[in-house]
């Protein structure tokens, strides 16, 4: 009989429930030629994960499972170590049974944060999906989703402090992960789950910037800025004219600047996952008229 892989800090729930969480996977394993499995900890139950060789000197991750941290296994959606282990040497062969598995909520974010990265948005979008999401909503098909699901889950984080406009926010990123999903399988046809899911919520948001500097402050505060460091004063005075995020600003490049009868400064787009910011980003920078009068002396 072939020798089992051993994981001393991965076998069983007492010892995965020492390790401090983190989005990182634990100790990736070797359970077969060019195949890992590795453990994500979670605040909630934590989760198998496979890493394969794509034999380019690359490789690819997905979700095997629920882990047993709190719930006992059933060998389906909950798996103890050796049967994760069994379920990752499926995957990694591309079982036909495997291949054709409807994807998951937790198979979606993983793919909207991968896809993130590709687009070069911030990995905040996934990553705050996953800080939320229940086991139970992890592990289901995307597919059979509900309304009274996610609207469900929804009440649940406000009903534990979660403030409106955060919810708002979170359903934003939930419902971009979705689509991201169902755009890529033809058979998720309930995109309505998540449009009315996620509706009805106010934001209730009040902005803290109450103040408003007339233009001798905004002048003092650029030279106050300029004394500090020249180039920090820069930094305050596209902010001044542009009313851009800092995030936008720190990625300029001297090439933005277009100069002319009309200077022009080419603003990188907002990381931000809303409609408004995506269709902006179709091309991968947008204009802004510079004005300049309001802050010469």
């Amino acid at each position: 009989m072939a020798r089992r892989p051993r994981a001393s800090r991965l076998e069983t729930r007492t010892a995965r429930l020492r390790l401090p969480v983190r989005w990182k996977p634990y100790d990736f394993t070797p359970i077969s030629e060019g195949v890992g499995l590795g453990y994500r900890r979670n605040h909630a139950a934590g989760v198998w994960v496979v890493r394969v060789a794509d034999g380019k000197g690359g490789n690819w991750t997905k979700r095997v499972g629920a882990a047993d941290d709190f719930a006992d296994a059933d060998g389906a959606s909950v798996l103890t170590w050796f049967q994760a282990i069994d379920r990752a040497r499926a995957l990694a062969r591309g079982d036909a049974a495997n291949a054709a598995r409807p994807a998951t909520v937790a198979d979606a974010v993983d793919d909207y944060g991968r896809d993130c990265a590709a687009r070069g948005a911030g990995p905040e979008n996934a990553t705050r999906i996953r800080k939320h999401l229940t086991a139970a909503l992890a592990a289901k098909p995307v597919g059979l989703l509900t309304a009274r699901d996610l609207s469900g889950w929804r009440d649940s984080l406000l009903r534990a402090g979660m403030k409106p406009a955060t919810a708002v926010r979170l359903g934003r990123s939930v419902k971009a992960a979705l689509n991201l999903a169902a755009r890529r399988d033809p058979r998720i046809v309930n995109r309505v789950a998540w449009s009315d899911g996620f509706g009805g919520v106010s934001e209730n948001f009040e902005s803290r910037n109450v103040q408003r500097l007339d233009d001798d402050q905004i002048r003092a505060v650029l030279a106050a800025s300029r004394a500090l460091d020249p180039s920090f004063g820069q930094f305050v005075e596209v902010a001044a004219m542009t009313g851009a995020r800092p995030s936008q600003i720190s990625r300029l490049a001297v090439g933005d600047l277009q100069d002319g009868a009309a200077p022009r400064l080419m603003m990188p787009a907002s990381r931000m996952p809303s409609a408004d910011v995506r269709r902006r980003a179709q091309s991968s920078r947008f204009s802004l008229t510079v004005g300049c009068s309001l802050l010469r002396p």
